[in-house]
């Protein structure tokens, strides 16, 4: 009997071992982009929620993300959006905005986990310009289709191919010759390209595709067909039939509506637009481990400079603002988590809203009592002012929605300059400024865009000369700032470089403006404050040295400062034409 007890007692000891892991077992989600297996991510399930991994997960969706170990934190951004999660936090911050998730984020095994409601969010959706949904085990993604293929038709007399749509479509059809039908579809988004071989006695074969903003359909008849139309349908489906006569279509039962959004089947959507909260830091101790990760960035930094920040700025507690309810699976609350410090700040102010025409904001450099860099009577402040008012005018005229961060004499933080770029969406930033130096020899056209490291000693002493400018403001940054602020790297640093390429090009073709562009060497990075937390391409132009006779004497005379206008408005121009903003 004694045997017998230990057995049990060993038996019983590995069960209760055993329990833990079954509280967070460890699993794959995989993910299915149009149809096609796309690789998986790490899961758990987690009190009946299912958890994936955000850094892989965030990348296979097509988006940008950062871990900060420190902070225990991860951003995610793409163009217009961005989401932070914090560890031991059920809510992220989307655009600013608090949005309640139906689980804590929490770290495992050195990763960060989040439910997998945080991608199907429609804000995430919208920005990755996809429609998410989770079945099962599985994210299934879609293009953000307004056309679906339905199943073929093949009845005995007749073929059918069914389009549901989700708008009205204007489409044109051509006959090259007797067996083929071409179909094109205008400004519309398929679900998903098709091709089959059907091989019947009315359709050999159709291929349906995605060619940039429109669909082209193409039909191989098969040897019976004698007759074929392409015609809408009372409900607004698109039918293409080909039959042995002529006949109407015979369509079959509409039985899911065209315009219904996919939704998740066994977790939360959550609909949430509360109004912008604060962020909340939780004094909850969790552990990140981050060993191995190259992606991984230790912010002592970021640290030391929210440290700064809240000895600096005397922090207040504020009330919670109540939230909408969250849509939590029933029987699952997702409770606010405790907050012990909360510091009320101003939203972020991004937000998802499509724009037709591209936003640029001026910013002619420095103004007021900051002069900039001066030589003699001379003051970088006005030749900004005026190139800056020029450029605003020749991109008003050419059709572009602008914003000048300054149009007179004033002074303006350089912290509120970005801030002023993000509440009009901007889609370009571009800074106007004049570079000086002690060597009298150097001059000539520049083009920077941020970087954490500089190009070389004199493109930081340049981004030095520029943030000088601060020593003028007279603010605090509370945490809120310091955290967007650090969180703000330049996710845009490839098309900031893009957009200074085309600048550089224009200004270098521009007649009439006599500064050298040395085409080799005149692009280049630093650290640039004004730049920093701009949530779009951003640029900062040097249109010479004030420090240079040659270039000061060009840059004096407003017919030059004109023709640098338009220089630089050429290189947005080229800019857009090749991003499709403008044709």
């Amino acid at each position: 009997m004694g045997f017998m007890k230990r057995v049990w007692t060993l038996l019983l000891s590995g069960l209760m071992m055993l329990l833990p892991l079954a509280a967070h077992a460890q699993g794959r989600v995989f993910i299915e982009e149009e149809g096609r297996p796309a690789g998986a991510v790490s899961s758990i399930e987690l009190n009946g929620i299912t958890y994936v991994e955000v850094q892989r997960t965030a990348r296979k969706l097509g988006t940008q993300v950062e871990l900060f170990a420190t902070a225990k934190q991860a951003k995610i951004t793409t163009k217009g959006f961005f989401a932070i999660l914090t560890a031991s936090l059920n809510e992220v911050i989307v655009n600013g905005k608090h949005v309640p998730i139906p689980g804590e984020v929490v770290i495992r095994g050195g990763q960060l986990m989040a439910p997998v409601d945080v991608f199907l969010l429609p804000s995430f959706q919208l920005a990755v310009n996809r429609y998410i949904d989770f079945k099962k085990d599985t994210l299934v993604v879609e293009r953000r289709y307004n056309v679906e293929l339905t199943e073929p038709v093949l009845n005995t007399s007749d073929n059918l191919l069914v389009f549901d749509t989700q708008k009205e479509v204007a489409f044109s059809t051509s006959q090259p010759n007797p067996h083929t039908i071409l179909i094109t579809l205008k400004d519309v988004t398929l679900k998903r390209d098709f091709y089959k071989r059907l091989r019947t006695d009315y359709i050999a074969s159709a291929q349906v595709r995605q060619v940039r903003g429109d669909a082209e359909i193409k039909v191989i008849l098969g040897d019976k067909a004698k007759d074929w139309s392409f015609t809408p349908a009372s409900d607004g489906r698109l039918v293409f039939r080909a039959g042995a006569a002529k006949a109407n279509p015979v369509l079959p039962t509409k039985s899911v509506p065209a315009a219904k959004v996919p939704a998740a089947t066994n977790t939360s959507v959550i609909k949430a637009e509360p109004e912008p909260l604060s962020i909340v830091a939780s004094d909850e101790p969790v552990s990140m481990t981050s060993v191995g990760n190259p992606s991984v960035l230790e912010e002592d930094d970021f640290e030391e400079m929210v440290l700064d920040a809240m000895d600096e700025t005397p922090v207040a507690a504020t009330p919670v603002p109540q939230q909408e309810p969250s849509s939590a699976p029933k029987g699952l609350t997702a409770p606010v988590a405790a907050v012990t410090p909360v510091i009320k700040s101003e939203p972020h102010p991004l937000a998802i809203t499509a724009h037709k025409k591209m936003r640029i904001v001026v910013d002619p450099g420095h103004g007021g009592k900051d002069p900039g860099a001066v030589r003699g009577k001379y003051r970088e402040k006005d030749w900004n002012l005026a190139v800056g008012n020029e450029l605003a005018k020749l991109l008003k005229k050419g059709n572009f929605e602008v914003k000048s961060t300054r149009d007179t004499d004033v002074f303006i933080a350089l912290s509120e300059r970005s801030r002023i770029a993000n509440n009009f969406k901007a889609d370009l930033f571009v800074s106007v400024h004049v570079n000086s130096t002690q060597n009298a020899q150097a001059n000539g056209f520049q083009v920077y865009f941020r970087s954490e490291k500089a190009t070389d000693k004199e493109a930081a002493a340049t981004a030095a000369l520029e943030n000088e400018a601060m020593q003028y403001e007279e603010v605090h940054y509370n945490f809120v700032d310091a955290l967007l602020q650090s969180l703000a790297k330049n996710e845009y640093i490839n098309e900031s470089s893009k957009l200074a390429g085309y600048v550089k090009n224009a200004v270098y073709k521009q007649p009439g403006i006599g500064i050298s562009v040395d085409q080799k060497n005149c692009i280049r990075q630093a650290n640039f404050y004004v730049l920093k937390g701009v949530q779009s391409p951003a640029i900062l132009v040097e249109m010479g040295f004030i420090s240079s006779p040659k270039d000061r004497g060009r840059l004096s005379q407003s017919t030059v400062q004109k023709k640098m206008a338009q220089g630089i408005y050429n290189g947005i121009v080229n800019y857009a034409k090749q991003e499709g903003w403008i044709k």
